[in-house]
């Protein structure tokens, strides 16, 4: 019995995922062929992975599905209650079944074994013994051992359900692995939210050329700055050469410089001779991510996108990433351009 002050609490709280580390680390320790063909049944399965489960185990199922599911393996999940009750409709002969009990002998999981045998639907068991009725009924058992549950009373499924949740990633993670799923195949599938929005590309979040500032070297700073913006204001002008690729860019914060340092003659002459030679950039095809990274930790607020000619198609300015990026990366406020 632990006592009801910090030490305490923290003494119990580690006694608790120390109890559930180690379980994992067994099996980690044990894991054999079973898992090979397991991880091979599912890497071979045309239809979906059904992961089934019940109670907490059931809960686990619905993670490992959404797992398998967004790492390049079709699946959904299916209450073994509901499945007598109509859902059994949703299974295909192509399909394969991964059960989850840690005892194998849940009554809506061994009352579902019958009806799988006659679809003649193949199953991957989660399982701690594979004498038991789901272990029996399993093409694969995926063993998870006998345990002891990591709650005081060794009754509320703690360990077990831990154990479960770390094998079926290991399983879902090792098949992705083997299907060779890229990492546009994962941002192909997570456009929502802020991972989605990280693996975007900066095409998707530039400003396109035809919104942006463009001057000519040639160009007076004066006579760029008094041409009208566009319909986005934007603090950075990009300097194109004769032949459309970039030669320099120069951003309000330039400007700022030269008012001052009493540069007002500066102000009539051609801005190439002002302007950031050689500015940091990034390649058409960078990931959102990746541009963040760079503005944070150059501290710039404008980055040309360029082609593979050199050739600008866009800008990615700090303002449009408001609410696209962490709210930490854009706080700090950041000087101009610089190579």
């Amino acid at each position: 019995m632990h006592d009801l002050n910090d030490d305490g609490i923290l003494s119990h709280g580690r006694d608790i995922l120390r109890a559930e580390g180690a379980a994992v680390l067994r099996a980690a320790d044990a894991l054999d062929a079973s898992f090979c063909r397991g991880v091979k049944m599912i890497l071979g399965c045309s239809g979906s992975v059904v992961v089934t489960g019940i109670g907490k185990a059931g809960l686990v199922a619905r993670k490992i599905s959404a797992t398998l599911a967004s790492t390049g393996t079709p699946s959904h999940f299916l209450h073994p209650a509901e499945a007598l009750h109509g859902d059994l409709g949703a299974l295909r002969a192509d399909d394969v079944v991964l059960a989850l009990s840690q005892s194998g002998e849940t009554e809506e999981i061994t009352r579902l074994l019958p009806h799988l045998a006659a679809r003649r639907v193949a199953i991957v068991a989660l399982t701690g013994r594979a004498e038991s009725a789901l272990g029996r009924a399993a093409a694969v058992v995926v063993a998870t051992g006998a345990l002891r549950e990591a709650c005081a009373l060794g009754l509320a499924p703690s360990t077990s359900t831990s154990l479960m949740l770390a094998l079926g990633d290991a399983i879902a993670l090792v098949t992705s692995s083997l299907r060779r799923f890229t990492a546009e195949d994962f941002a192909a599938r997570h456009p929502g939210g802020s991972l989605g929005r990280q693996l975007m590309m900066v095409e998707d979040v530039m400003r396109p050329l035809a919104e942006c500032r463009l001057a000519g070297p040639l160009d007076t700073v004066r006579s760029v700055f008094v041409r009208p913006l566009p319909a986005r204001r934007t603090g950075a002008v990009m300097i194109l050469d004769d032949e459309g690729s970039l030669a320099g860019i120069f951003t309000d914060s330039d400007l700022a410089r030269l008012f001052e340092r009493r540069h007002d003659a500066a102000l009539d002459e051609p801005i190439g001779r002002v302007m950031t030679v050689q500015p940091t950039t990034l390649p058409v095809g960078t990931r959102l991510r990746d541009a963040v990274a760079i503005l944070e930790s150059r501290r710039l607020s404008e980055l040309p996108v360029l082609d593979q000619a050199g050739r600008p198609v866009g800008l990615v300015d700090i303002v449009d990433l408001v609410g696209l990026v962490p709210p930490e990366v854009l706080a700090t406020p950041r000087p101009a351009a610089a190579a």
